[in-house]
């Protein structure tokens, strides 16, 4: 089972652990190519699958980078990684952390947010008499340490969710299975396919996205260094992933599949055919800010001010920052529109 994408600062695993995905496309004779190592937060996947396509068809090449991508796993910490100069850029999972980084002065910033949608989702049982959102109040919810620190914030906030309901989410299907009356975190494009598949439990899936929580996920994290010594290389990277993703969702994702299968032996085929679809039917990558409006702004990897103060407003009404904090810290628009 995929593990929650944490808040954790656990230290990370030894990059040569990891295995490395090189740029599949040949660049053009005599080209010198920047070199870019980018790191995702977790092992290969589908939610990875518009970086896989653009490394696979060559798209990083095409605009003068030579890619490696250095799948995550359990140990590793991405923001380490960058801080350490061992990636170039990599991915921040939620709003949470890339305002964290802010926060703590951390010089890294979120350039482009490629998940309009938090994937984040609450599974109730299909007979539990739970239609809402709202009917979990007074339930037991299992939720893993970071997610208590995340987006409960904002479930507590918006349904009155007290804090005796968490139990502890160990990443087990187990206990929820047990328990009818029990409900529990997971990925819209994981946890829901994983419980029917190996249970026979259709559980009722509650997109936090859908109900008002208002993080970007999957957001790209560039160094301020990085940003203003190089910001071409930021601008192709983003440009390239864009048209990978777009590949991924309404084209043919072979390519990217291949890699993923290669790079994450766990994962199968049909897997990865479920959480594009979901992908997809939710409209995670594009929908939101991501939909291309007459100004012509938008497009895949969209941010805007005004979602970043959305959130920021949340987390800081419930106490998670000072309301005096500046947020824009945690990112830059520079790169969007263009």
């Amino acid at each position: 089972m995929k593990a929650l994408r944490s808040l954790s600062v656990a230290l990370c695993v030894l990059l040569s652990a990891c295995s490395p995905a090189k740029q599949a496309a040949a660049p053009a004779a005599g080209a010198k190519l920047t070199p870019i190592r980018f790191a995702t937060d977790w092992k290969a996947e589908a939610e990875h699958g518009g970086f896989y396509e653009a490394l696979a068809n060559g798209e990083y090449a095409r605009r003068g980078l030579d890619v490696t991508i250095v799948q995550g796993g359990p140990g590793v910490n991405v923001p380490q990684l960058l801080a350490a100069g061992s990636v170039d850029l990599g991915v921040g999972s939620n709003s949470f952390i890339v305002l964290n980084l802010a926060q703590e002065g951390v010089p890294l910033k979120a350039v482009a947010a490629v998940f309009q949608k938090d994937p984040q989702v609450l599974l109730a049982h299909p007979d539990a008499g739970v239609e809402t959102l709202a009917d979990l109040k007074g339930h037991p919810i299992l939720l893993a340490d970071a997610s208590v620190t995340a987006f409960w914030v904002w479930l507590k906030a918006k349904y009155g969710f007290s804090d005796d309901q968490v139990r502890k989410y160990t990443f087990n299907n187990g206990p929820f299975l047990a328990d009818k009356r029990a409900a529990q975190q997971g990925y819209v494009t994981s946890e829901p396919y994983t419980i029917e598949k190996e249970a026979g439990l259709k559980p009722k899936v509650f997109l936090l996205a859908d109900n008002g929580y208002p993080g970007y996920a999957t957001m790209i994290l560039a160094s301020d260094s990085l940003i203003s010594k190089n910001p071409a290389a930021v601008k192709a990277f983003l440009e390239a992933t864009a048209k990978g993703w777009h590949d991924y969702l309404n084209g043919d994702p072979k390519p990217a599949d291949a890699l993923i299968l290669k790079e994450n032996p766990e994962i199968t085929q049909d897997v990865l055919d479920q959480a594009r679809a979901k992908l997809k039917s939710y409209a995670i990558v594009e929908g939101g800010d991501a939909t291309p409006n007459a100004g012509g702004t938008g497009g895949i990897g969209a941010m805007t001010d005004a979602r970043w103060q959305t959130f920021f407003d949340m987390a800081s009404r419930a106490g998670v920052y000072p309301k005096t904090m500046d947020y824009k810290r945690a990112y830059t628009l520079q790169f969007q529109g263009k």
